[in-house]
């Protein structure tokens, strides 16, 4: 028997011996035989069909080296088969991921040129300085009497009157109570040179009146004739003469502020001329609470104050001031 007769009569699933023909079966599956040269082999792109360096398609997996030792145990498995989602920037605008790299662009003052970071800060500091001596005056103000205000009380009152003046009877140990009302009446001269005395205004109505029911009063209606009157009583005495200098300004205040409100009642008729006027107050305790058992009594304190006249300039400024409003 040849060996032709010895190979075919081998068992399926053998193996050729080597140096034996290429070809046959191993376990069932016929083994491809010898190609003429130059042929290429079934399923395999020739070498000349596709450019140099060419990369494989992402589908195919073919072409990407694979990852051995370390590398292959460092890479993290994908979930689910899907290829992990690549990482983003929090901060577009940096190229490092970490927080923007020393060479960012910065913001805020340190945006600004060295000459306005430096005006910048002059600005600050001035309005720094002129806060803290703001509160250091007006706590002088308010505090009890001490060295400090008895060598610089002149300066410390210059820098409050009359723009911030403090008032802290609301929160004193003896908050005001009582109902203060503020009455004027004056000599008018009427058109036809005859003069006549005017019945008495009673100024806190009327500033009630337009107080009430109106949710917006204006500061002048709320504050300014009972802020005049307590600067009056507080720059004179029982008598009615001025104590310091203040005492001029304060009468001098409250004088133009009639001129004003009786021009605006048009008191003594149209075009009357208010040659004299004359305040007084009455003053009435406000009733203590039922429970209490303090008395007080009910009939007011009248104080009048004399007869002041009219300077042209107070009549002449007072109607433009009324004519204003």
């Amino acid at each position: 028997m040849d060996a032709r007769d010895e190979g075919s009569e081998r068992e399926p699933g053998s193996v050729a011996p080597e140096g034996g023909a290429p070809g046959g079966v191993i376990g069932g599956t016929a083994l491809p035989g010898p190609r003429p040269p130059g042929e290429p082999v079934t399923g395999e792109r020739p070498a000349d069909d596709s450019p140099a360096g060419a990369e494989a398609s992402p589908e195919s997996g073919a072409g990407a080296p694979e990852a051995t030792g370390s590398e292959a145990a460092s890479r993290p498995e994908p979930e689910g088969g899907s290829r992990p989602e690549p990482e983003v920037n929090a901060f577009p605008e940096c190229p490092e991921a970490a927080g923007c790299p020393e060479g960012a662009a910065p913001v805020g003052l340190a945006a600004l040129s060295l000459r306005h970071q430096i005006a910048a800060a002059l600005a600050l500091a001035v309005v720094a300085v002129v806060a803290c001596v703001h509160l250091g005056m007006v706590f002088l103000h308010v505090a009890p009497s001490n060295t400090v205000t008895k060598q610089h009380g002149r300066a410390i009152d210059e820098w409050i009157y009359p723009e911030f003046e403090q008032n802290w009877k609301l929160f004193a140990p003896n908050p005001l109570q009582q109902d203060i009302v503020v009455q004027v009446r004056a000599l008018v001269r009427a058109k036809d040179g005859t003069s006549r005395e005017t019945g008495w205004y009673d100024l806190s109505a009327l500033d009630g009146l337009a107080i009430d029911r109106n949710p917006l009063p204006s500061h002048t209606q709320q504050n300014e004739l009972r802020r005049a009157w307590d600067f009056y009583v507080g720059t004179h005495d029982g008598e009615n003469r001025p104590v310091g200098l203040r005492g001029d300004l304060s009468e001098h205040y409250l004088r133009r502020i009639g001129v004003l409100r009786l021009d605006r009642e048009h008191a003594g008729g149209e075009g009357a001329v208010v040659e004299r006027l004359q305040f007084r107050s009455l003053t009435t305790d406000v009733p203590p609470p039922r429970w209490s058992g303090e008395k007080v009594s009910d009939r007011p304190v009248v104080r009048e104050l004399p007869w002041w006249a009219v300077p042209g300039s107070d009549r002449t400024d007072g109607l433009t001031e009324a004519s204003a409003r």
